[in-house]
């Protein structure tokens, strides 16, 4: 007993596909299709870009307004350091201290006082959970 299934002799007298036939012929017909359509992919893509309209930009608030000091009120120096930027560079000249000329030193602490600004600046700016990124991240 055969486990084999022969085709029917009327099927290939009539031309009719076989099973095969029809598998091969389901390959070729999905390779040619995954072919055109890595060869359209970029074309449809420019196309569909051109035709999107440009999103209307939100609008963006204002930058809250700093008062100008006035000039009873301006220092003769620079501002006087925070106390987080003084405990980080106190931080830094007893770990590399002994590294560290008297002016790198003072550079550091200038470098750290205008990090320990930026932060606090950064956190005064509240995001809504919907903002998204300032960036486009594309594969």
């Amino acid at each position: 007993m055969s486990h084999e299934r022969k085709p029917d002799d009327e099927s290939e007298a009539v031309g009719l596909p076989t099973a095969m036939d029809e598998a091969r012929a389901s390959r070729r017909r999905f390779t040619k299709t995954l072919a055109a359509a890595v060869i359209a992919a970029p074309a449809v893509a420019s196309a569909a870009r051109a035709q999107t309209p440009p999103k209307a930009a939100e609008p963006k608030a204002p930058p809250n307004p700093q008062p100008a000091p006035t000039p009873a009120q301006t220092p003769q120096g620079p501002p006087k350091p925070s106390p987080l930027a003084e405990a980080y560079a106190e931080a830094a000249r007893l770990r590399f201290g002994e590294h560290l000329s008297p002016e790198q030193l003072e550079s550091v602490k200038r470098d750290l006082e205008g990090n320990v600004r930026t932060a606090e600046r950064l956190r005064g700016f509240k995001l809504q959970n919907s903002d998204e990124p300032d960036f486009v991240f594309g594969a």
